[in-house]
């Protein structure tokens, strides 16, 4: 009651011995090899990266444009009880240039803990 012929029978035989398997396998990594060697053929032919001493530099005087400069916090003008500040008479920026660094006590966060997404914590140093 066999009804498969004897190329039929042999092609499922190949393929249950994994025969098949192997032989697709090596196809398989003979491409990559063959990619890998195309690739590296390909970069060969390009030029070389530039040297150090070849890559651009920045100016002496710096960039044109840039400034550098130390902020402070603006002092918040002091008034008496009777009268209060209005917007408009308030800096705009909140911050003043400083032509020294800030101490190294200015630049701590003071213990308060920023928290993390997903910590649990308030984030708010509770």
């Amino acid at each position: 009651m066999n009804t498969l012929s004897a190329a039929e029978n042999l092609a499922a035989g190949v393929w249950q011995s994994g025969l098949a398997q192997v032989l697709g396998g090596l196809i398989v990594v003979a491409v990559l090899i063959g990619a890998f060697m195309f690739g590296i053929r390909v970069r060969n032919r390009e030029s070389a990266p530039p040297k150090t001493e070849e890559q651009p530099h920045r100016p002496d005087g710096g960039l044109p444009g840039e400034s550098s400069e130390y902020r402070k916090g603006a002092e918040m003008p002091q008034t008496d009880a009777e009268h209060r500040l209005m917007p408009y008479q308030l800096n705009h920026s909140g911050t003043e240039t400083s032509t020294e660094p800030p101490d190294e006590e200015k630049r701590k966060w003071g213990g308060i803990s920023s928290g993390g997404f997903g910590s649990g914590g308030t984030g708010h140093g509770d």
